[in-house]
């Protein structure tokens, strides 16, 4: 009589073409993560970016943050899968973001701080000059053969009185020999007029401020996060200074982190300092890169360099004890980018 293991390999056999594996229970996985594209950071993070937890990227303009979300974004639409992106001060480009490998038709780009009240017509301006200069002026007769003025003795008529207009009252005054009493004037006091108190609505109704838009992206984002269906959200707030990014309260990270360990979703936050705090499971920290220029005066591509500043779940839950000192682990990583014209030739 066949064993049972033997009946479950017929039966995977069969529905092998339909259903591969149909009877063979997935391994479970106590912490996902999804590759990021580059090798040599998916060495460095044993996988990729964690699911269902926030990761922030964090640091300085040209550092390489948005590629690794780009290339990120990359992977997650090719595997079918949909992704939004929150753009706090409108700066991703699409074009690039096609460039890379993204398809746009998975995306979800939401703009904030742009709305149509603000999007100005597209009116076209053009110079023109009314027929009345186009004809001659009548010629005039006058000491330097006509088609100028009188002579010269009246173009100065009027000066003095246009100057002492210009000048202060008291400055051309007639003045008496003996002093007289000077009365001074009474000293302007400015009072500062009571600022009005910002409100709800008025934040909404000027959608160019810092802190209307980070306010817009994060309605935007809980929206996202509690209606689930994407598989990664990134919030880009690199463009904002940190003294705006700071105010965001913890307790909306902490928030955001709840919902997506719910909806099993990727969450990126791009800053530009830390601001998540303990919210967020791993903190990347991106270092200015270096100009590559392997030629004499071509420009080649930039190397990247970031760091594991923080990361909750370094290790694997075990209950041995190890008798000695762990090797000291690499927290850092470096990569390339190379420029579009410098490829093969």
């Amino acid at each position: 009589m066949p064993t049972a293991a033997t009946i479950r390999l017929q039966i995977e056999a069969k529905l092998a073409r339909k259903i591969p594996s149909a009877l063979t229970p997935v391994p479970r996985v106590i912490r996902p993560v999804v590759p990021t594209g580059v090798s040599e950071v998916d060495v460095l993070l044993a996988g990729g970016l964690p699911v269902g937890a926030i990761t922030e990227m964090a640091g300085v303009e040209s550092t390489g943050r948005t590629g690794i979300a780009l290339s990120f974004l990359r992977h997650l639409v090719h595997a079918g899968r949909a992704c939004a992106w929150v753009d706090v001060s409108d700066t991703l480009c699409p074009e690039s973001a096609a460039e890379a490998g993204v398809d746009l038709a998975r995306l979800l780009w939401v703009r904030c701080g742009v709305s149509k009240s603000q999007a100005k017509p597209s009116t076209e301006y053009k110079f023109s000059l009314p027929d009345r200069f186009f004809i001659p002026a009548s010629i005039k007769k006058g000491l330097h053969g006509g088609g100028c003025g009188g002579h010269p003795r009246n173009e100065v008529k009027g000066l003095p009185d246009a100057v002492s207009g210009l000048l202060r009252p008291e400055a051309i005054a007639p003045r008496c020999a003996e002093p007289q009493h000077k009365i001074r004037a009474e000293r302007e006091v400015f009072m500062p007029q009571p600022q009005a108190i910002a409100t709800r609505s008025n934040l909404r109704m000027n959608p160019t401020k810092p802190w209307a838009r980070i306010e817009q992206a994060l309605r935007v984002t809980d929206l996202l996060l509690q209606a689930g269906g994407f598989s990664a959200i990134v919030l880009d707030m690199a463009s904002i200074a940190p003294e705006y990014a700071s105010r965001v309260p913890l307790s909306t990270w902490f928030r955001y982190r709840t919902a997506a360990e719910r909806t099993q979703a990727v969450f990126l936050l791009l800053t530009q300092h830390s601001c998540a705090k303990s919210s967020s499971e791993l903190l990347l920290r991106f270092q200015p890169g270096e100009a590559r220029d392997n030629e004499t005066t071509l420009f080649t591509g930039i190397e990247h360099r970031l760091q594991v500043e923080r990361r909750r779940f370094a290790q694997e839950p075990t209950n041995v004890i190890p008798l000695r000192k762990p090797p000291h682990s690499v927290n850092a990583a470096r990569w390339r980018s190379q420029s579009t014209w410098a490829g093969e030739r």
